[in-house]
């Protein structure tokens, strides 16, 4: 079968929706010979940044001379994304191997198992064979729950929580906190990235012995430089200069280099691995002329951060912005947030995703704006935003529309 085929089968698992619940993925495991049991794993939930936290661990391990694999998700333009070994992408023919074998056993086994924990068992028998001395877990959506949580973690971060996916855990920070706080271990080392009064009380329900970044480097100084859209950060004298941009990326880097340091990595390996981190669709700079800014940007915090990250730099009559968002998201405020710094939208279509919306139905969110254009090819969208000649583009909303965006205009 050609990965195509392969891709299209995995996907239509989708349709057993989300599942919260470890049985399937325990039963799967089991049946592969729990090969999440054989690398040391550092596992990662929170509503934003999880990805940067990931991305910017592995980086270091990488650095340090580990033999690395990394799982996050969405992915952006490839299903490969999601699965990496030592900074690169697993392979067709080896999503069509692990595929076969993964559902192989679904089949023998009688398990209706969701799209998500297909791709987790996949990911934790490919690690396994490739030797993995550590696995950088990012968690799918909440904690407790998710299918990567039949894992034994030696580090658990929890970077921080907003309120995002609220029909399924929960709609207060207290109550989703609990959900992401699920994924602590009695044996982990605990590193938490926010002090919300709810998310610490939510921790402390799980342990009492946890690191909390804000609090143990609170006296740390950081400049963002505008320039290269790097991020300088200075810990005891010492300069990391981070190639993920903004304020609220400090945060990031501090849960992965306590995590780092929690595992023995020296200093001079992190100064060595902040340069080198790339996370793609998280304030990426993907052209610098016409000057064009890609930010995933999906939940209301996730625009704040990118509304501060522009407003350095830009004024909001200096930016447009193509932007569609997914029916189940709070777009009101997603939109709110990008009023900020922007005064014009070109609002374009991702109809052909499940959730995803035409341009027209997000008119209703666009009064305060003091341009707004529906335009629902994504070729077409940009085209007028390059006419309008603003001094930046900004395309945000969702990763699906970054996925269009790469592929087509």
């Amino acid at each position: 079968m050609d990965t195509e085929k392969i891709l299209e089968e995995l996907y239509s698992y989708s349709m057993f929706g989300i599942k919260l619940g470890l049985e399937n993925i325990e039963r799967m495991c089991e049946a592969l010979g729990n090969p999440q049991d054989k690398y040391r794993v550092i596992h990662i939930a929170g509503t934003n940044g999880k990805g940067s936290t990931a991305t910017t661990i592995e980086a270091g391990l990488i650095e340090a001379g580990y033999r690395v694999g990394k799982f996050t998700s969405p992915h952006i333009i490839r299903f490969n994304e999601r699965i990496q070994f030592d900074g690169k992408e697993i392979s067709d023919q080896e999503i069509c191997s692990y595929y076969l074998r993964v559902k192989n056993v679904v089949e023998k086994k009688k398990i209706k198992a969701t799209f998500f924990e297909m791709t987790t068992a996949m990911m934790f028998l490919y690690f396994a064979d490739k030797k993995s001395e550590y696995v950088v877990l990012e968690t799918g959506m909440g904690g407790r729950y998710d299918a990567t949580n039949v894992v034994n973690s030696e580090v658990a971060v929890i970077t921080n929580v907003t309120l995002d996916h609220v029909g399924f855990l929960g709609d207060n920070i207290y109550d989703i906190s609990r959900e992401k706080a699920g994924i602590i271990k009695k044996t982990s080392k605990v590193v938490v990235g926010d002090n919300n009064k709810d998310f610490i009380r939510a921790i402390k329900n799980e342990t009492e012995n946890f690191i909390d970044v804000k609090e143990k480097y609170k006296n740390i100084e950081y400049v963002l430089d505008k320039e290269n859209f790097m991020t300088d950060i200075k810990i005891e004298n010492k300069r990391y200069s981070f190639s993920l941009f903004g304020e609220y990326q400090v945060s990031n880097f501090l849960c992965a280099y306590e995590t780092l340091k929690i595992l023995g990595i020296d200093d001079e390996i992190i100064q060595r691995a902040a340069p080198k981190v790339r996370w793609p669709g998280r304030f990426e700079v993907y052209s610098r002329n016409p000057f064009v800014i890609l930010d995933g940007a999906h939940n209301p915090d996730a625009a704040e951060k990118l509304k501060e990250n522009i407003n350095i730099s830009f004024t909001p009559e200096e930016v447009v912005t193509v932007v569609s968002v997914l029916e189940d998201k709070d777009i009101e405020n997603i939109m709110r947030e990008i009023r900020g710094f922007s005064d014009t939208v070109i609002l374009t279509s991702l109809e052909m995703f499940k959730r995803g919306q035409k341009g027209e139905e997000l008119r209703k969110y666009t009064d305060s704006f003091k341009s707004s254009v529906v335009e629902n090819n994504i070729k077409t969208a940009y085209e007028k935003a390059v006419s309008m000649n603003k001094k930046v583009i900004v395309v945000c909303g969702s990763f699906y529309l970054l996925s269009r965006f790469k592929q087509e205009a």
